[in-house]
């Protein structure tokens, strides 16, 4: 089988052009139905949230203004208000600056290389083709050969046993590129289940992610495989989109761009998860290095789009970073979002690996949130075969699969509900660190912990919202307590007393 991956072939220049508002906007919050789905609308519905501003399209009038200073718009960001160009001359990238509605103009350099990026190399050098199945069957839903231990170490083998599998839970993979996934025999079940439920590729602006490097793909294989005897993913029944933000030939601020968009792109069309097995920290140009002072979950544009999905709903799932050695060490971005559930990476015993990235964040927060299997991690490679590898990229989606069966057990929960009882869940939850955050998860637990409180919650008839909070928390009592007084004491991540009234 012939192989090759796709690297861009010129250096260009990017400028990302920041816009100060959405004046005279022909879309309102009043009628969402124009510029979201119907699937999306419910998701905010079902968990108190409302449509604002940052839901709206950028107006299409500025955009016509700059394109027809002759220049080429390769994408637009609602949420974060920008439009992004290329080839532009200094006439032009003037006559755009002094537009009344331009805030600011960023510059980025793209010079593509034609080797795969460093940040991939952990996950390609550590793999070895394995075709064997093993021998000992499990007495489990699914016969899931070397990738039980992965399954059961989380409890996603006890939630397949519940019948949860992912059904009617969409998840939206943001990778590198998902080759060969059209004709993999190990997605054959998704393929014929119509479970994909489409492709975009932010890259390059079009729906063509197959021939791409295969790295989404090996995410993708740890929920949505199903070879029996091989490898059984963690949410096979689950629904998925496929969307390409990483150029492996570069590293650069514009693909945290390309991300951002790809999480808006998700969060129009319904996604109820998304799953990120991408870190950035260096560059190639060192002028754009992100420090560790920029771990603080409110300045990586990527780490404020991760957050800003969180706030629609959306259970953000993330690989903590493959830099857990020098000279970097810590998490790297989305892997600080507050409101994201970060996934460190351990072996078969639990024992943290040397390359999953350390937290706490730069301003002393938990992470990574909890760990899961990455180190030979089961994955299928794009040759038809199976491996095992090693990287938090494999770590994620093993926990993304399990959230999606838990939210299935639990439809009512809202996003912040299912990362709580899953925080609440891990083996370490009572003296959470840096390196393992609160451990390992145990799904089956979760679910249990989520049904408790789905039955209090039903006893006395509350709701609360928005959830995540931003600057106003309503608590609105449905039945018993209307008539009567109550103590409300609301607690932080790590159970400490907030206030009480």
């Amino acid at each position: 089988i012939f192989i090759q991956y796709t690297f861009a072939q010129n250096s260009s220049t990017y400028f990302i052009v920041y816009l100060k508002d959405k004046a005279n906007s022909n879309y309102s919050i009043e009628q969402p139905e124009k510029f979201l789905s119907t699937k999306a609308i419910e998701r905010r519905k079902k968990q108190y949230i409302s449509i604002t501003s940052n839901d709206i399209p950028v107006n299409k009038q500025y955009i016509q203004a700059i394109q027809l200073q002759g220049v080429k718009i390769v994408n637009t960001s609602k949420w974060f208000n920008l439009i992004t160009i290329t080839n532009v001359n200094s006439n032009q990238l003037n006559a755009i600056k002094t537009f009344s509605f331009v805030k600011e103009v960023q510059e980025i350099k793209v010079q593509p290389s034609t080797t795969i990026h460093p940040k991939f190399e952990l996950e390609k050098e550590t793999t070895e083709i394995i075709t064997s199945s093993i021998n000992e069957k499990q007495t489990t839903s699914f016969d899931y050969g070397l990738s039980y231990i992965q399954a059961n170490q989380i409890g996603a083998d006890c939630m397949h046993n519940l019948g949860y599998t992912g059904s009617g839970v969409t998840i939206a993979v943001i990778d590198a590129g998902f080759m060969n996934t059209h004709i993999l025999p190990t997605f054959d079940s998704i393929r014929t289940n119509n479970q994909i439920l489409g492709c975009r590729d932010f890259v390059t602006g079009d729906t063509l992610v197959y021939e791409d490097y295969p790295h989404g793909m090996n995410v993708l294989s740890c929920m949505a495989g199903n070879t029996p005897g091989y490898l059984v993913g963690t949410a096979p029944k689950a629904n998925y989109w496929l969307l390409r933000t990483e150029d492996i030939g570069s590293e650069t601020p514009l693909e945290e761009i390309y991300w951002a968009i790809a999480a808006e792109f998700a969060d129009s069309v319904g996604a109820d998860i998304i799953n990120s097995s991408l870190g950035y920290s260096t560059f190639d140009n060192p002028a754009d290095n992100h420090s560790f002072a920029d771990m603080d979950g409110n300045t990586t544009i990527i780490t404020k789009a991760a957050d800003i999905a969180a706030s629609k709903g959306i259970f953000v799932t993330t690989s903590a970073g493959n830099a857990g050695g020098p000279p970097w060490y810590k998490i790297t971005a989305p892997a600080d979002a507050d409101s994201a559930l970060t996934v460190g990476a351990v072996d078969s015993l639990g024992v943290i690996t040397g390359f999953s990235s350390r937290g706490l964040t730069f301003d002393g927060r938990i992470k990574p949130n909890v760990v899961a299997r990455g180190h030979q991690t089961r994955f299928a490679t794009s040759f038809g075969g199976f491996t095992q590898g090693n990287g938090t990229s494999f770590s994620s989606p093993v926990t993304a699969g399990a959230v999606a069966c838990l939210w299935q057990a639990n439809p009512t929960a809202s996003n912040m509900d299912l990362l709580y009882a899953i925080q609440q869940s891990a083996n370490q939850n009572t003296a959470p660190d840096s390196i393992k955050g609160y451990g390992i998860p145990n799904f089956c637990l979760a679910n249990t912990l989520l049904t408790s409180i789905a039955q209090i919650d039903n006893e006395i008839g509350f709701n609360i919202y928005p959830n995540p909070v931003s600057n106003e928390l309503t608590i609105q009592f449905l039945n018993k307590l209307k008539t009567e007084q109550a103590i409300i004491t609301i607690y932080d991540a790590l159970g400490q007393v907030v206030t009480s009234a």
